[in-house]
């Protein structure tokens, strides 16, 4: 099954978080959105962070050049991200999709990451962190996806434990938890692969 990859808030290891469940499960990887370093992608790193040879790295949709929210780097470079723009590239491999910013951030004057989100008609995984007011963000994120119809296939959780917040939004959400990512002091292909291996998900 293809699904969405989507955080309650920008870098909050999204892209860690999709990196680990392409090279579990050798899924196909695609950002439709990057904004702003373009030499070092995200799409890049989930490549050089892999080994899975099953996955196929597709090309984004939109490269903006300007690191800064999708509609206003879009509008510096005179693009405009319409609505029902964006299609899932054609694989015969289930695709992991990552989102950029959160879920209420702007593709264009009226158009926001989350209408992408019902577009593509993909369940949700959502990736939270541990910080202060991340209960806050995240049980938001929850309620704005829940008030769309959009089913969320379970929770993961980045970085360094806090079972108190933790265990408020399990309650809250009712979510299962699908795996919990430990602070990783450096990130390569090889830490990526071992930790992979001792998660498993049904997804």
């Amino acid at each position: 099954m293809s699904f969405i990859i989507a955080g309650i808030h920008t870098g909050i290891g999204k892209t860690v978080c999709s990196t680990i469940i392409c090279e579990a499960l050798g899924y196909d990887y695609f950002k439709p959105v990057q904004a702003g370093d373009l030499d070092q992608t995200d799409s890049m790193f989930v490549k050089k962070n892999i080994t899975n040879k099953n996955c196929k790295i597709h090309p984004e949709a939109y490269r903006l050049k300007i690191a800064a929210s999708p509609h206003y780097a879009a509008a510096e470079e005179g693009i405009e991200i319409a609505p029902g723009s964006i299609q899932l590239p054609e694989t015969t491999h289930p695709l992991v999709v990552e989102t950029a910013g959160g879920i209420m951030s702007p593709l264009g004057p009226q158009y926001l990451m989350i209408d992408l989100i019902e577009e593509l008609k993909l369940p949700v995984v959502l990736v939270s962190e541990n910080y202060l007011g991340s209960i806050n963000h995240t049980l938001m994120t929850f309620t704005c996806l829940k008030s769309r119809g959009i089913r969320i296939a379970g929770i993961v959780f980045n970085g360094p434990e806090n079972k108190a917040s933790q265990d408020f939004i399990l309650a809250h959400t009712e979510l299962p938890i699908l795996f919990a990512i430990p602070k990783f002091e450096l990130i390569t292909a090889a830490v990526i692969h071992d930790f992979a291996a001792t998660i498993s998900l049904k997804l």
